[in-house]
């Protein structure tokens, strides 16, 4: 019942959003109602750019010092990171936020089926739960932003399911996409709605399942490469015992500085994107 994108599908999506990004800036998707948020954006709010900062500011210390024994070094190096570290870490809290989305709308298939299954209409079981989400989340919770926004556009006479889809647009989550796609046609066709839903849940179930699993099974090896990463500048610290010419800054010794802090962040980047497995 509910269909995946083509590996071939998604290869013209990526390509397309290359050729926009290089020649136009991206617009947000707005809500139906003129409000919602846009999920491909995330704005860093004043706490999450310190913490980037001082995630950057701590590791500029210690390349700076520990490899460089210089605090001028130290010093460059964190005011560099502290900016630069901005960007990939929006996109960590982007991503984290979009996993949280998902966990929540799986809580909110379950409470739809219930709904269903005991006779609800959609706007009574969408009410239902709204209510049921604001206890378990709390209220600034996203899919209770959604579901009040959902209940808004019934009030004014909006369709439940454009209002499902505008929320897939905007999250860009592939099982709220292909719910609300055969949610809509369910819909306006008289389809089992209970059924629908009920496969929703269980997919995204069987999709989240998985998933733990290969956390654990890989696991292992992202501590493997979080400790290949500490493992230098503990070498270097124990070199300090070895004499200047081991440790100094001299520019033989800075070329290899250099050249061992590149092979290390290369490394680390693949072994990233090799304990990355996506479904």
């Amino acid at each position: 019942m509910f269909h995946k994108k083509r590996p071939e599908d998604k290869d013209e999506e990526k390509e397309k959003k290359k050729k926009k990004g290089k020649n136009e800036q991206y617009v947000p998707i707005p809500g139906i109602l003129g409000i919602g948020d846009d999920y491909h954006i995330y704005t860093m709010t004043v706490g999450d750019r310190l913490t980037g900062a001082v995630l950057g500011i701590g590791t500029g210390v210690a390349v700076g010092y520990v490899f460089f024994d210089s605090w001028a070094a130290a010093v460059i190096l964190s005011l560099i990171l502290a900016w630069k570290i901005q960007a990939p870490f929006r996109e960590y809290l982007r991503k984290k936020r979009l996993k949280k989305l998902l966990l929540e709308f799986k809580d909110l298939l379950e409470t739809l089926t219930a709904s269903y299954s005991a006779g609800q209409t959609t706007a009574k079981a969408f009410g239902d739960a709204k209510n049921e989400m604001s206890e378990l989340f709390g209220e600034d919770a996203d899919i209770v932003q959604e579901l009040t926004m959902i209940q808004a556009g019934l009030q004014h006479n909006y369709n439940i399911e454009d209002l499902l889809l505008n929320f897939a647009k905007r999250c860009g989550l592939e099982d709220v996409e292909s719910f609300a796609n055969v949610f809509e046609v369910c819909n306006r066709k008289g389809g089992d709605l209970k059924r629908i839903v009920g496969e929703a849940r269980s997919m995204i179930n069987d999709k989240i399942e998985i998933e733990m699993e290969i956390r654990t099974m890989v696991a292992a090896s992202k501590n493997e490469l979080n400790i290949m990463m500490v493992m230098p500048f503990l070498i270097m610290i124990s070199m300090r015992g070895l004499g200047e010419s081991m440790s100094g800054n001299s520019f033989l010794n800075l070329i290899v500085k250099f050249t061992a802090l590149a092979i290390f962040a290369i490394a680390y980047w693949i072994g990233n994107k090799m304990v990355q497995i996506k479904l």
